[in-house]
């Protein structure tokens, strides 16, 4: 059976009558179809991956950075980087709206920021802004503060001091009459000084009194000066009376001192209502509207009250009322005051030099004109002096600069940025 079974195949290879096993043929196919897929599955992937790192590239090209979108969502944000500093010394969010303020940012700025008015900015960027322990507490948290009264009396000694040395030139005569004179001099200074230092008055910087000095030296012996140097004189010094060969004006002098105490006060109402007002201001413009009429009508009390003091110390000294040469200069003091106490010093200074130099000008062209040829150097002055007397010099240099410096406190003393720290820093 075995050889017959031997007989009945066919001896040929396989390979040679084409028949091939059932199981090698499906090996073959399936090793064809996976070769296939891999092929086929590796090029899709490629193409995949290469669309995609295009579709990337493209993407980057036209969206905006990441930082860029996160200042576009939060421009607050952005803000409070830029004024760090602001928001991190600030103990209210007042003082970062004056803030603001003073680097330009105004109302229609914060809307910009999603804010109606900058107050409204300064509040969120006060709440956000993180604080430490040691920060102090907002206002709302500390007690409410007395008014101080201290300055009260000290705003009264320039007077009496004033006060006293002219009754001490009055009572005496000679050698006692220039020792009273000296003294009284330095105690006015020196309470004036102490007015200046502290109180209302007060500024945080220190400003030079040169110019205000020869302003209020002026108002004693300039225009007896000028009387003197129109008829040719002056043949001596000044002595302390108003008849002698150097006259001397006191009134002015003592109305001005006495002036201190409604200065001081009308400062300090100016300062108090003003922060009153930025409290419960929600814009900028109208803050601005309503504390210029509260500058306005301070500067027109201490100006009502000057013109009381003016005819009383000249009541009282028997000199006539020199009220424009007197009103003019407390005018121009009390304005660059208050421009220096809000933290504005450079106008005030500027303007009290000018007037200064205008005086001392004045007064160096009547002595100039005295050299040969030079006589129409002093044609202005002498004009002036005929129309207007003595008194129109300082009445003109001290009005001008008062003009000036009312328009000038008229715009700075009106913003936010002037009244942020001046009520706590007393």
């Amino acid at each position: 059976m075995s050889g017959l079974d031997e007989l009945d195949r066919d001896p040929r290879p396989a390979a040679l009558t084409g028949e091939t096993g059932t199981g090698d043929a499906d090996r073959h196919e399936a090793g064809m179809r996976e070769t296939g897929s891999r092929g086929t599955g590796s090029r899709t992937t490629g193409r995949r991956e290469t669309g995609s790192r295009e579709s990337g590239s493209r993407e980057a090209g036209t969206r905006p950075p990441v930082a860029a979108r996160r200042v576009a969502a939060d421009p607050v944000k952005a803000l409070m980087h830029r004024h760090r500093e602001l928001c991190e010394r600030a103990v209210d969010p007042l003082e970062i709206a004056a803030g603001l303020e003073a680097h330009g940012v105004t109302d229609r700025t914060a809307a910009r920021f999603r804010h109606r008015d900058v107050f409204s900015l300064a509040e969120e960027m006060y709440a956000r802004t993180p604080r430490d322990a040691d920060t102090p507490p907002t206002p709302e948290e500390q007690p409410p503060a007395r008014a101080r009264a201290g300055w009260m009396p000290l705003a009264l000694l320039p007077g009496a001091l004033c006060a006293a040395a002219v009754a001490g030139l009055r009572l005496t005569d000679g050698r006692p009459r220039l020792i009273a004179a000296v003294v009284g001099a330095s105690a006015v200074l020196l309470a004036v000084r102490a007015v200046l230092r502290r109180g209302p008055l007060s500024a945080g910087t220190r400003t030079s009194g040169l110019w205000t000095c020869w302003l209020l030296g002026y108002a004693l012996l300039g225009d007896g000066l000028l009387d003197a140097a129109v008829a040719g004189g002056p043949d001596g010094l000044p002595d302390g009376t108003t008849d002698g060969p150097w006259p001397v004006t006191v009134a002015p002098v003592l109305a001005l001192a006495l002036a201190c105490a409604p200065a001081a006060a009308g400062a300090r109402l100016f300062a108090v209502r003003a922060r009153r007002k930025l409290t419960a201001s929600r814009g900028l413009a109208d803050f601005s509207a309503s504390v210029r009429p509260l500058l306005l009508g301070t500067f027109a009390l201490f100006m009502g009250a000057l013109t009381v003091l003016t005819a009383l110390s000249a009541a009282v000294l028997g000199e006539p009322p020199a009220h424009a040469r007197t009103l003019t200069l407390g005018a121009l003091l009390l304005l660059a005051r208050l421009l220096t106490v809000h933290g504005h010093t450079h106008a005030p200074a500027l303007v009290l030099a000018a007037a200064a130099t205008a005086e001392a000008t004045a007064s160096a062209t009547l002595f100039a004109a005295r050299l040969p040829g030079c006589g129409f150097v002093a044609a202005p002055v002498e004009a002036l002096i005929a129309a207007c007397g003595p008194a129109g010099v300082p009445t003109a240099a001290c009005g001008t600069g008062a003009l000036v410096l009312l328009i000038h406190a008229a715009r700075r003393l009106t913003k936010a940025s002037a009244h942020a720290a001046v009520e706590r820093a007393r």
